[in-house]
């Protein structure tokens, strides 16, 4: 174990001051040394072989185009049925390793984690564009993830030592929490190490074997990560590494009789079509296939007019363009009632045009946006912004030799329009106006998506009515609506946001197992 044992109080991994000198060189060398293996190529885990295809999934600097940060093998349908077959053979051995051991090599691996926190830091800095702060944190919350998770599968192993059945005369009870099998782990590119962490970690101490189908945008740090956990001592076969393409390979096991779990965070749409293929039975098929997804927001601030003007812009320029709006809790909506409208909304643009844009390894406040894609996706919605609203900052594309947008604010929107309702998932902000605050949450409420919120009010009665009516999975009071930590505020969200699922909660380990009650009688 380490000096973090599984008896010790769960604490969160500390964040770094980028302010300290000595933090801020000591992030410029990790970057540094990464730059030395720009262009080394990763294998495909499958088993206990490493496997190099003719075929690679390239992946490039967000921030520096012209350059390829990995050459990752690419799987095929014939090597992920490979892997399918490895992972049903180890899982069942692993299935039966004690929890106290699996739990083991999480720690381990959390521990090592710690050691090289700067190396897989700086790789996010230049795979996927964030700054040192956001990249130090997605870190951080990785190690979270796999300390916290080793925790609750101890606690779950000895459940009927803290929380007992109800006792019968004649019969002695217990109840265990099994593993499910085989499950796919398909995580985001906008927190490439800390959910593809979380997720993979929840499924194998939980007693499963997985299939890891990293994105495509962010694959050498989920390879860098794989490699971790078989340096913790992790078995071969229990984590499998197979990326590719997800209409090739992610449909294929998916769609797998022998794929007991999908565990997905990502897009609307993709979880969706997700859902619809695990829902169809294959021909050998002999369980429903659990699906665990997270699948993004339309989050949003209200403010009213009690409230600390100052602190709510300042929240709602965090939310909104924190790692350029690239995140599932991104608030990229505000709705402030009209007696405070016009100051707040000053205030937000006087923030919102201080933030630096460039590129990620120079620490600036506003790096690119993930890929080309992604880019075009955002310069049409400012196009239809503005359209819908009244431009006051930014508005267009940003100088660099990468995928850069101006932070971008709207006001005077109305609450059906498109850049009111539909995930954006880049730097735009859309502001409307509330008669009153009761007004500003229904605006708020109105939208398919159910994530994160937040509510600036100074008046108590008008909070817990807040407290009540706003309809999301995460609400913060007086604070920013980003910023989730494992352990303290359980992460997912209502709607079609995804399946209410909560990733750092203390349920959340049950999606990935069974309940089993035993009796036996006297």
């Amino acid at each position: 174990m380490n000096k973090r044992t599984e008896a010790a109080p769960f604490a969160n991994e500390p964040f770094v001051d980028f302010g300290v000198e000595e933090n801020r060189l000591a992030m410029e060398a990790a970057i540094g040394k990464i730059k030395e293996e720009l262009g080394r190529e990763y294998p495909l885990r499958i088993g206990d072989e490493k496997i190099y295809t003719e075929e690679k999934i390239v992946s490039l600097n967000p921030g520096d185009v012209g350059m390829a940060i990995g050459r990752v093998s690419k799987t095929d349908r014939a090597l992920a049925e490979k892997a399918m077959q490895a992972a049903l053979k180890t899982f069942e051995s692993w299935k039966n390793v004690p929890a106290e051991e699996r739990a083991g090599v999480l720690f381990r691996a959390a521990e090592r984690l710690r050691e090289r926190k700067r190396e897989f830091s700086a790789t996010m800095v230049l795979e996927a564009g964030k700054n040192y702060a956001e990249a130090d944190a997605d870190t951080a919350e990785a190690i979270d993830f796999m300390e916290f998770y080793a925790r609750e599968m101890i606690r779950l192993d000895r459940i009927n030592e803290t929380l007992p059945l109800t006792k019968i005369a004649g019969e002695d009870n217990r109840l265990e929490y099994i593993p499910l099998g085989v499950g796919i782990v398909i995580p985001p590119w906008n927190f490439p190490l800390a959910i593809c962490a979380g997720m993979t970690a929840a499924a194998i101490v939980s007693g499963n074997a997985v299939l890891l189908k990293p994105a495509s945008a962010t694959p050498v740090v989920a390879a860098k990560f794989v490699e971790l956990m078989e340096e913790a001592g992790l078995p071969p076969g229990v984590l499998n590494f197979v990326p590719g393409s997800g209409a090739e390979v992610g449909d294929y096991l998916t769609s797998h009789p022998k794929t007991r779990f999908i565990s997905f965070t990502g897009s609307k749409e993709v979880g969706l079509r997700i859902g619809r293929l695990a829902a169809e039975t294959a021909p050998g098929q002999i369980w429903i296939k659990r699906f665990v997804a997270e699948m993004g927001g339309k989050d949003g601030i209200v403010v009213d007019e009690t409230a600390d003007l100052g602190a709510a812009a300042q929240a709602i320029v965090s939310s909104a363009f924190g790692f350029q709006g690239q995140k599932c809790s991104a608030g990229s909506r505000a709705f402030v009632v009209e007696s405070v409208y016009e100051e707040v909304t000053e205030r937000i643009v006087e923030l919102t045009k201080r933030l630096s844009i460039g590129l990620p390894e120079r620490n600036c406040a506003i790096g690119p946006v993930i890929d080309e894609s992604s880019y075009k996706k955002i310069l049409g919605y400012i196009e239809i912004g503005r359209k819908e609203g009244r431009l006051l900052a930014g508005g267009g594309r940003a100088p660099g030799n990468g995928y850069y947008i101006e932070p971008t604010v709207f006001a005077d929107v109305d609450g059906k329009a498109r850049i009111m309702q539909e995930e954006i998932f880049g730097p735009v902000l859309a502001i409307g106006k509330a008669k009153d605050w009761r007004e500003a949450i229904r605006l708020y409420n109105d939208t398919e998506y159910g994530l994160t919120g937040s509510f600036f009010s100074t008046d108590e009665k008008r909070i817990e009515e807040a407290e009540r009516t706003m309809h999301c999975g995460n609400l913060y009071i007086n604070r920013k609506c980003t910023g989730a930590l494992v352990g303290v505020h359980p992460f997912g969200g209502f709607n079609m946001s995804g399946t209410d699922s909560k990733a750092g909660g203390r349920d959340y380990l049950l999606l990935f197992t069974q309940a089993k009650a035993i009796s036996r009688k006297r």
